[in-house]
């Protein structure tokens, strides 16, 4: 009974990274769409409203300027930090269309995974030719064997 168990738990633990695989490709895709129908240029948060409708024509639980406030030992920092876009309230999009994405960007995104809890971000640059060269996947502690118990911060039930 305990391998089956084992056996079990190590499929969960698979099947959880498949489904924010597939998760983040399906932004990805509609990333992609929107970035063929509008192209390069426009502000942020056209991206952004754009990128949220299509992902809820898919079917996804999209978030929009999700508050992120810090905890601090015993106490709550809320001054306004903002997820640009939070996907079925595992996978964070920050969206920019700016000339290149810098270091201070990709740090930014890791610090929200890390204060939030999630595990994937997606840096979305629209300024771009072809969007495949705008995309940065940051990954922060991916779930893995006792790790894969602990929620996000916006997970249902989580505090």
């Amino acid at each position: 009974m305990l391998g089956y168990k084992l056996f079990h738990a190590e499929h969960a633990e698979v099947a959880e990274v498949m489904e924010i695989n597939q998760l983040s490709e399906a932004i990805i895709g509609g990333a992609i769409d929107v970035h063929r129908e509008l192209g390069p240029g426009l502000l942020e948060s056209v991206y952004e409203a754009c990128l949220r409708y299509e992902l809820q024509q898919r079917g996804l639980r999209v978030e929009s300027q999700k508050a992120l406030p810090v905890r601090y030992k015993t106490v709550i920092v809320d001054l306004g930090l903002r997820l640009d876009l939070l996907v079925e309230s595992q996978v964070i999009v920050e969206i920019k269309s700016i000339e290149r994405i810098e270091r201070v960007h990709e740090k930014q995104l890791l610090s929200y995974l890390k204060v939030s809890g999630c595990h994937l971000g997606l840096l979305l640059n629209f300024n771009v030719p072809v969007l495949r060269r705008g995309i940065s996947r940051i990954v922060h502690q991916l779930p893995e064997g006792e790790s894969k118990s602990v929620p996000s911060a916006f997970s249902a039930g989580s505090a």
